[in-house]
């Protein structure tokens, strides 16, 4: 079986009233080749009339954003003129490419009414080819994204990207990125075979798992060596597990606030590039 390197804990960072947990990057690890950033918003139960989520209009270039919505709903909208509203269970993926400007916020009903809401963003990185593509967004709800059932229905793994167990997923991403979310009953079991020289992304969202031997909670990323290729999973209580895994792009990355390129001049072209409104103009 592969083994583990080191279990992280995702450290408290709360915005503003939303409670986030942030696994990527912390103290203790920077990043997992090509998967940069995993912030953890929720579980939480918001009030009636709030003010729902507080991520208004900003920019991005050089990477990827892959959103998943557990609980409550969101709106997506950006300056290429995307724009849409995915609830529970539903995946946004957006190429941030060459640049451009979004928002991410509740819809007008979940703010006045509130309900539950728990989100997981992740942001994953485009090799020096694709840095500058043009942007790119699809959302999609729950029954958009391919289901398969294992041991005897007590896994459930939702297909989000690449390709799982003969079943071609929901998002066909520019690079081999390979992304599922995997519900477990108490006592389901998941095995996977995974090439040694891909890189593997593993974070508990709910429960507690036993991964090849070793026990991980909620707030958990699990960091595997490169050293074999066998996973074997299984729930010690209910949990739901983001899974992924891609071939390292081992290049050179310089992260400044929202731009994610290969060098610092490239991030000081990318800060005057959206000062001149080359990312696009924002109409709200």
């Amino acid at each position: 079986m592969r083994s583990i390197k080191k279990i992280h804990k995702a450290v408290s960072s709360p915005i503003a009233d939303l409670i986030t947990y942030r696994a990527l990057p912390t103290n203790t690890i920077d990043h997992i080749d090509p998967f940069l950033f995993l912030n953890h918003h929720g579980y939480q139960k918001y009030p009636e009339n709030n003010n729902g989520l507080p991520f208004g209009p900003h920019p991005h270039r050089g990477f990827e954003t892959v959103t998943f919505i557990l609980k409550g709903d969101l709106i997506h909208k950006d300056s290429t003129g995307w724009q849409s509203v995915i609830k529970a269970g539903g995946v946004q993926w957006m190429t941030a490419g060459k640049g451009l400007i979004h928002a991410e916020i509740s819809s007008k009903e979940f703010k006045r009414n509130g309900g539950e809401l728990e989100l997981l963003q992740l942001w994953v990185n485009l090799p020096a080819k694709h840095k500058m593509t043009e942007p790119n967004y699809r959302g999609l709800q729950k029954e958009d994204i391919p289901e398969v059932n294992i041991d005897n229905g007590k896994v459930s793994l939702a297909a989000v990207s690449g390709n799982w167990e003969n079943t071609k997923a929901a998002f066909q991403p520019l690079n081999d990125i390979q992304l599922a979310t995997l519900h477990f009953d108490k006592g389901g079991k998941y095995s996977v075979e995974i090439p040694a020289k891909r890189n593997i992304f593993f974070y508990v969202i709910k429960g507690k798992l036993l991964v090849n031997g070793k026990e991980a909670k909620i707030h958990s990323l699990v960091e595997f060596e490169n050293d074999s290729e066998s996973m074997e999973i299984e729930a010690l209580e209910e949990s739901i597990l983001l899974l992924g895994h891609a071939i390292p792009f081992n290049e050179p990355i310089v992260a400044q606030g929202p731009f994610v390129m290969n060098s610092q001049q490239e991030i000081q072209q990318a800060f005057l590039d959206y000062q001149n409104g080359i990312f696009g103009n924002w109409n709200g």
